[in-house]
């Protein structure tokens, strides 16, 4: 969660930004900070790649959570949460990554420590991330199953 706050503050927009907004804010951004828009002070170039890199990565970070991506992926999220099996996990700083067994792997942010700890010491780790994660937490795909690398 402390990086999708992060990110809505380097980009200046609230938790109720849209997709398009969002899309906007990022152009304009790019059109001010894009590093071969510097070609004579080797310094403003290097700040400029430094801003431009974080700022892509809010950027990306904000889409993959927004409730427009979410609707369009409901789908085949639903899929991955009720047919595949988790295959591994990790957890640090309130964020859980879960592996699953197609090959797809998602991002939950703002995970409290109980509950991660309930996760590992559940008999029916499956049951319990359907019952209180997958659709309790801000989530985020961040990898794509098999099938669809293929």
């Amino acid at each position: 969660m402390k990086r999708i706050i992060e990110s809505r503050k380097l980009l200046g927009v609230d938790k109720e930004v849209g997709l398009k907004e969002l899309k906007t804010v990022y152009r304009n951004f790019m059109k001010d900070w894009h590093p071969d828009k510097i070609q004579d002070n080797p310094e403003a170039k290097v700040e400029a790649e430094e801003k431009s890199k974080a700022f892509i990565e809010a950027y990306h970070l904000l889409v993959s959570v927004a409730p427009e991506t979410h609707t369009q992926q409901l789908e085949q999220y639903t899929e991955v949460i009720t047919a595949s099996k988790m295959v591994d996990f990790q957890y640090k700083s309130q964020t859980l990554k879960i592996d699953f067994a197609d090959g797809s792997s998602y991002e939950y942010f703002g995970l409290p420590k109980n509950t991660y700890e309930k996760l590992v010491n559940s008999d029916t780790r499956d049951r319990f991330a359907r019952r209180h994660i997958y659709h309790s937490f801000t989530y985020r795909k961040v990898s794509k199953a098999l099938v669809d690398q293929a």
